[in-house]
C-alpha cells in the first residue's frame, strides 16, 4: 500500500511538472520564500557607509530568479520582453526620479541619504521580479508550477492562521477568535490569500483557463479563509475592484456565463463577509470617529491612518511638484512641523496617534506618501507604471493575462494600507502580477 501510494504521489507530480523548464520550477521554489515575513527568515548583514544592509533569503530567492531568467534568455533569447516595452519604460522613468528624489534632498540635515538608497535599491531588486518573469514563463505549462505554489502556499497560510484562530500561539498570532497573522503579518496574509482567491474565480468563470476545478477551488477555499482571518479592509476594496474589471471582461467578451460565475459570485460575497465582520468594531470606532468628535482615549486603526494620512497630505501641499524626496515623509525633520495642525484638526485623538521623534508611523498609504515623497509627478509615473500593467494585461487572452490583469487591480488596492516598504510579500506580488500582464 504504502509503495503504490508513493507511486501514484510521484506520477502526479511528474504530471503536474512534465514540460515545465527548470527556470519555471525556480520560480515556483521562490514563491514560498517571498510569501513569508522577514521574520522568520534567516539574515545576515553588510555594511554600507553608515548603514547596514539586511540580506534575507527572499533576496537570495529573487537573485536565484534573476539567474534563471538570464538562463533562460540565453537558451530560448529575448524577444518576450518585446511584448512589455511600455512596462520596462514607465518603471525605468519611475525608478530614474525615485533616484532624483534621493539626490535632492541629500545632505540636508535629518535625510539619512544612505539609509533610504539602501530601501529603494531593495524595491528595485523586487521590480526584477516582472522581467525575469517574463523570460522564464514562455508557455502554459511553465505557468503551472508557479500557479500551483501559490495555490499551495495559500493552503499552508491558511491552515497556519485557522490554528491561530482557535488558540495556538505558533508565529505571532493575533487575539484567539480574532484576525490573524499566519506567518506573514496581516496584510501580506491578505495579499497572498486574495491572490489565490482570484486565482480560483477566474479559473471558475473561464473554463479557457484550463485550470482543475479541484486546484480552482481550493484556491477559493483557502484563500477565501485566508481573507477573512487577515481582515484587511485594503484587500476587501482590491478583491471588489478586480471582481468588477473581471465582470465587465467577461460581458464585453461575450463569455459570460451565469452556470459558472454564480458559485463563484456566492465565494466571493461569503468571503468578503466575513472579513468585514471581523473587522465591524473597528468600522464601527471609525465612523463614531468621523461623525463626532468626542475625546478617545485608545488609538483606532483607520482614525490613525486617517491622522497620518492627513499629515502627508499637508507635506505634498506644501510640496506638490517633486515632495519632500523619497521616504522622508517619515523623517522628524519633514513631519513635525504639521503635528499642530494634525492635533487641531483630529482633537479627539490620543497623543499616541499622533508621530514624534520616538514614533516614526509614517503616512501608511501607499498613494499619499508618493504625494508627498515625490509629488505629483511620482504619483503620475507610478499610476503609468499600473496603468502600462492593465492596458497590456487586457491585450492578452491566456492564464498569465487573465492572471496579471486581476493581480494588478488587487494589489492597487491592497497599497492603500500600506507605506514604501521594501521587501514586503505585497512587493513581490505586485511585480510578479506586473509580469505576468507583460507577458500576456
Amino acid at each position: 500500500m504504502a509503495a503504490t501510494g508513493t507511486l501514484a504521489w510521484r506520477e502526479r507530480a511528474t504530471t503536474v511538472f512534465a514540460g515545465a523548464s527548470a527556470e519555471a520550477l525556480v520560480l515556483a521554489v521562490a514563491v514560498p520564500i517571498i510569501f513569508i515575513h522577514l521574520r522568520y527568515q534567516p539574515k545576515f548583514h553588510v555594511t554600507a557607509g553608515s548603514t547596514s544592509v539586511g540580506v534575507e533569503l527572499s533576496d537570495l530567492a529573487i537573485l536565484a530568479v534573476c539567474l534563471a531568467a538570464i538562463v533562460a534568455g540565453a537558451r530560448r533569447g529575448w524577444l518576450p520582453l518585446r511584448r512589455g516595452v511600455p512596462l520596462w519604460i514607465a518603471t525605468s522613468l519611475y525608478f530614474a526620479w525615485v533616484a532624483v528624489e534621493i539626490l535632492i534632498p541629500h545632505g540636508s540635515a535629518g535625510y539619512p541619504t544612505t539609509t533610504h538608497a539602501v530601501t529603494a535599491a531593495k524595491f528595485l531588486e523586487y521590480a526584477l521580479l516582472a522581467p525575469a518573469l517574463v523570460l522564464i514563463v514562455r508557455t502554459r505549462l511553465d505557468l503551472r508550477p508557479m500557479v500551483l505554489a501559490v495555490v499551495a502556499w495559500s493552503v499552508l497560510a491558511s491552515a497556519v492562521g485557522l490554528v491561530q484562530f482557535f488558540g495556538a500561539n505558533i508565529f505571532i498570532s493575533g487575539a484567539t477568535g480574532g484576525r490573524q497573522l499566519s506567518f506573514l503579518g496581516f496584510h501580506d496574509f491578505a495579499a497572498l490569500s486574495s491572490a489565490a482567491l482570484l486565482l480560483g474565480v477566474a479559473a471558475i468563470v473561464l473554463a479557457r483557463l484550463e485550470i482543475t476545478p479541484a486546484v480552482a477551488w481550493t484556491a477559493i477555499v483557502a484563500g477565501g479563509i485566508g481573507v477573512i482571518l487577515s481582515a484587511a479592509v485594503a484587500a476587501v476594496i482590491g478583491i471588489v475592484a478586480a471582481c468588477a474589471v473581471l465582470v465587465v471582461r467577461l460581458v464585453v467578451r461575450r463569455e459570460w456565463s451565469g452556470r459558472r460565475a454564480v458559485p463563484a459570485a456566492l465565494a466571493v460575497a461569503v468571503t468578503l463577509a466575513g472579513a468585514v465582520a471581523m473587522r465591524g468594531n473597528d468600522l464601527g470606532h471609525y465612523l463614531g470617529f468621523l461623525e463626532t468628535n468626542q475625546k478617545q482615549t485608545n488609538v483606532q486603526t483607520y482614525a490613525h491612518r486617517t491622522v497620518l494620512a492627513y499629515i502627508g497630505y499637508r507635506i505634498w501641499r506644501d510640496h506638490p511638484v517633486a515632495g519632500v524626496g523619497w521616504e522622508a515623509s517619515g523623517e522628524p525633520s519633514r513631519f513635525l512641523h504639521y503635528i499642530p495642525a494634525a492635533r487641531r484638526k483630529y482633537s479627539s485623538e490620543p497623543a499616541l496617534a499622533f508621530p514624534s521623534r520616538t514614533r516614526l508611523y509614517g503616512v501608511q498609504n501607499f498613494y499619499v506618501q508618493h504625494l508627498a515623497d515625490l509629488g505629483v509627478v511620482g504619483l503620475l509615473l507610478l499610476g503609468l507604471v499600473l496603468g502600462s500593467g492593465i492596458v497590456l494585461a487586457l491585450r492578452g487572452t491566456g492564464l498569465g493575462a487573465t492572471l496579471g490583469l486581476l493581480w494588478v487591480v488587487l494589489v492597487a488596492g491592497l497599497w492603500l494600507s500600506e507605506g514604501i516598504v521594501a521587501g514586503l510579500p505585497i512587493d513581490a506580488l505586485t511585480w510578479l502580477a506586473l509580469g505576468l500582464a507583460a507577458r500576456g
